[in-house]
C-alpha cells in the first residue's frame, strides 16, 4: 500500500483567509495551501492592508472586523476564481475605502454578475470599468446594512459563499433565497468553516435553498486546513486504472470536501474504497466499468474521469456538468478535444461528455492554461507514455510540485507490482 500525503485544499485555505481576516483577533491556519492562488489571495489581503504572516506550514492573520486598514488599494486577483470573488467582497463590507480589483486575462473571461449584482442590491457602490459582470472592478465601501437578496448560484457555488460569509459582518444580517445551486458540497464546506469562526447560519425553507445569516461578526481561532480532495483525485484515479493501492491521510469519514466523493464514483466502476475516520484507501480490482454519472456535484473531478474514462470497459458518460465551460477554460471541450487527440472517440452536449473505451496513443495535450487538465491527464499518462504538455508550469495555481510529486508517486506505484522495495509512505507532496 502506497500512502501520499497531499497539500492543503484551496477551498478551504481561501475561506480560511477570508473569514482569519474579518475575525477579531488573531488567528492560525495550519498547513496552509502554498500555490498561485491561494499567495494571490493573502497578498490581496496585505494590500488592503490586513497583516498577514507566512511561515512554512502555518499562516496568521491579524483580523480587522471593521474591515480593510487601507482606504485605497489596487488589487491584482491573477487566476484565482476565490480571490476575484470573495476579497471584493470582503472589501464591500468596510466601513470606508476605495477599492480596484482586476484578474488575469483568464479570470477576467469568468463570469462574476451575480455575485456583483447581489452586492448592489444591498447598496454596494460597485462599478465595472470594462465588460459588465467581469473584472475589473472598483468599489466605493461604505458599510452595508443587510437585507434579503434571491440568488442564482448556478454557474457558480462561490457567488453563494462569498454572500453567505459577508453576513456576519453586515449591520442587520442577510436572508438568501437561492433559485439554482451547483457544487452544493462547496457550501457545506463554507457553513461548517464559518461556525468555526463563531458564526451559525440557519438553512430552511422549501429544497433547504433559504440562508439566514444572523449579523455578529467572527471569532478568531486556530484552524488545520485538511488536503485537498481534488488534487486526491488524481492518485485516487492512478491507483484504480493501474491497479495498485493508495491512501490519502487527513481526509476521512467527517472530511468536509464533496470532492472525496469521487472515490464512490471510482466503486461503482470496480474498484474497493475504505474510508475510516483518519483517511481513504482505494484499491484497484482490475477492473474499470463504464457508467453514466451525474457530477453536478463535484464537477471540479469531471477531468480525472474523462482522462481515466477510455480504459473502462464500456462507455463513460458523465451528465450535469455544464459549469465546467466556464472554469478556467471550457473544461468538456478541453477534455474531449484532447481525448480525440489520443485516438479516443467523445461526443459532447450541452452539459455532457460521453467517452469510449479504446487505446490512447501519445499526444501533446492542450492545456488552455489549466491545472486540472493537466493533473488529470498526468493520470492517463500512467498507460501512455510519451504525453507532453504545451503549458506544464500552470499546476503552480494549486499544486507547484505536482510534476514532480506525481512522478514519485509513479515510482511507488510501480514498486507496488514488482514487490521491490518497500511500498511504505510516500514523500509529503507540497504545494
Amino acid at each position: 500500500m502506497t500512502v501520499i500525503h497531499l497539500p492543503g485544499s484551496k477551498s478551504v485555505t481561501a475561506r480560511a483567509l477570508f473569514l482569519a481576516a474579518a475575525a477579531n483577533g488573531t488567528s492560525t491556519l495550519v498547513r496552509p495551501l502554498r500555490s498561485d492562488d491561494t499567495e494571490g489571495f493573502a497578498e490581496g489581503l496585505t494590500g488592503l492592508g490586513y497583516e498577514v504572516v507566512r511561515e512554512a506550514d502555518r499562516w496568521r492573520i491579524a483580523g480587522r472586523p471593521s474591515g480593510p486598514a487601507a482606504t485605497d488599494a489596487d488589487i491584482h486577483c491573477r487566476d484565482g476564481a476565490t480571490t476575484a470573488r470573495f476579497l471584493p467582497t470582503l472589501a464591500a463590507a468596510g466601513a470606508r475605502g476605495t477599492y480596484r480589483f482586476d484578474a488575469s486575462a483568464q479570470m477576467r473571461r469568468r463570469p462574476l454578475a451575480p455575485l456583483t449584482e447581489a452586492l448592489r442590491t444591498l447598496g454596494v457602490d460597485l462599478h465595472h470599468e470594462s465588460a459588465e459582470g467581469h473584472h475589473p472592478l472598483r468599489i466605493t465601501a461604505a458599510g452595508i446594512k443587510g437585507g434579503e437578496l434571491t440568488l442564482d448560484a448556478g454557474q457558480s457555488s462561490q457567488y453563494l459563499t462569498a454572500l453567505l460569509m459577508l453576513g456576519p459582518l453586515t449591520a442587520e444580517g442577510l436572508r438568501i433565497t437561492v433559485t439554482d445551486l451547483v457544487s452544493a458540497p462547496y457550501i457545506g464546506i463554507t457553513l461548517a468553516m464559518m461556525r468555526s469562526f463563531g458564526a451559525e447560519v440557519t438553512r430552511g425553507g422549501p429544497g433547504d435553498n433559504v440562508f439566514t445569516v444572523p449579523p455578529g461578526g467572527y471569532r478568531a481561532t486556530t484552524y488545520a486546513v485538511e488536503p485537498d480532495a481534488s488534487t486526491a483525485s488524481y492518485f485516487f484515479a492512478a491507483a484504480a486504472l493501474t491497479g495498485r493501492e493508495v491512501t490519502v491521510p487527513g481526509l476521512g469519514r467527517d472530511a468536509l470536501q464533496g470532492d472525496l466523493r469521487f472515490v464512490d464514483v471510482l466503486r461503482r466502476m470496480g474498484a474497493e474504497v475504505r474510508t475510516s475516520a483518519e483517511s481513504t484507501t482505494v484499491r484497484s480490482t482490475g477492473t474499470l466499468r463504464g457508467l453514466t454519472v451525474n457530477m453536478r456535484d463535484i464537477s471540479d473531478t469531471m477531468p480525472t474521469l474523462a482522462a481515466i474514462a477510455p480504459h473502462a470497459s464500456g462507455p463513460v458518460r458523465i451528465e450535469d456538468v455544464g459549469n465546467t465551460r466556464v472554469k478556467e477554460c471550457d473544461r468538456l471541450e478541453a477534455c474531449a478535444g484532447n481525448l480525440r487527440r489520443m485516438g479516443i472517440t467523445v461526443a459532447t452536449g450541452p452539459d455532457w461528455i460521453e467517452i469510449r473505451p479504446g487505446t490512447p496513443r501519445a499526444a501533446v495535450i492542450a492545456t488552455h492554461g489549466d491545472h486540472r487538465i493537466v493533473m488529470s491527464f498526468a493520470v492517463a499518462g500512467l498507460l501512455t507514455p510519451g504525453l507532453t504538455y504545451d503549458d506544464p508550469g500552470c499546476v503552480r495555481k494549486t499544486f507547484p510540485r505536482f510534476h514532480e510529486a506525481f512522478a514519485g508517486f509513479a515510482e511507488l506505484l510501480a514498486r507496488q507490482e514488482s514487490g521491490s522495495g518497500s511500498p511504505g509512505p510516500a514523500p509529503a507532496a507540497e504545494g
